[in-house]
């Protein structure tokens, strides 16, 4: 358990939780209703709270993917709230960071760990590792075989980077931020899976489940959708 850093009386943290899955609600509502306008509002130019918050988060991501990734997300963190709340939670959705795709999620149990959470889908397809080069490679119908770019397990790392250069967004401490457990996931969503063909020495145990462990810049889990919640719950075991 690390120490936590008590914040200044007039500090705010970043949307989470309740207010942010509103956010994200407001955003599907707007979108699927074709209302949702073009604008400059990004998140992360250091100002979280204005009145359009919930666009900010629609405009996070690129068009086509858009509502489909807004609602992704409402399912998970509803999950994660009724499942956690109870154990301090904060679920920060949608952090934008400057030329990279956003961090999905980032989740911080204060003093006892943090998650790093990429959603991601590559369709009707298989994900293999490429263990040689320490690639993902995407096997869809007929065979084919073609490197994921760009990889998520790249994007984890950077985000872990970037995490540390801007820990005072969440009021941390340097130690806080450095030495906290944190585990970088990514989910698959369906169809997409991950092979079941990968060695066996690929895998560990995290509580009562086995989970497939990839390497290149660190390490990352990859689980699918349905084990979410699972896995955060035998992942904050470790350090209850």
């Amino acid at each position: 358990m690390t120490t936590v850093k008590d914040p200044a009386t007039d500090f705010q943290l970043p949307p989470h939780n309740e207010a942010a899955l509103e956010w994200i609600r407001e955003a599907i509502d707007h979108e699927s209703g074709l209302a949702l306008v073009t604008g400059g509002v990004a998140l992360g130019t250091g100002s979280f709270i204005n009145p359009f918050g919930w666009l900010a988060f629609a405009l996070a991501y690129k068009p086509l993917v858009r509502v489909q990734k807004l609602v992704r997300l409402e399912k998970i963190i509803t999950l994660l709230l009724q499942e956690f709340n109870s154990f301090g939670i904060q679920v920060f959705p949608i952090l934008k960071i400057q030329d990279k795709n956003p961090v999905d999620l980032f989740i911080r149990f204060p003093g006892k760990t943090h998650l790093f959470i990429s959603i991601r889908s590559k369709g009707d397809s298989l994900i293999v590792y490429n263990e040689a080069k320490e690639v993902l490679q995407v096997r869809r119908k007929k065979n084919r075989l073609g490197t994921w770019e760009p990889c998520p397990l790249v994007e984890l790392a950077d985000y872990k980077s970037w995490f540390d250069k801007n820990r005072d967004l969440f009021g941390m401490s340097s130690r806080e931020a450095q030495k906290t457990p944190t585990a970088r996931v990514l989910v698959l969503w369906p169809p997409t899976k991950a092979s079941p063909n990968h060695k066996e020495h690929l895998y560990t145990e995290i509580g009562n489940m086995k989970v497939l462990v990839l390497k290149r810049k660190g390490s990352a889990f990859v689980i699918p959708e349905e084990e979410v919640t699972e896995f955060v719950r035998n992942w904050l075991s470790k350090y209850e």
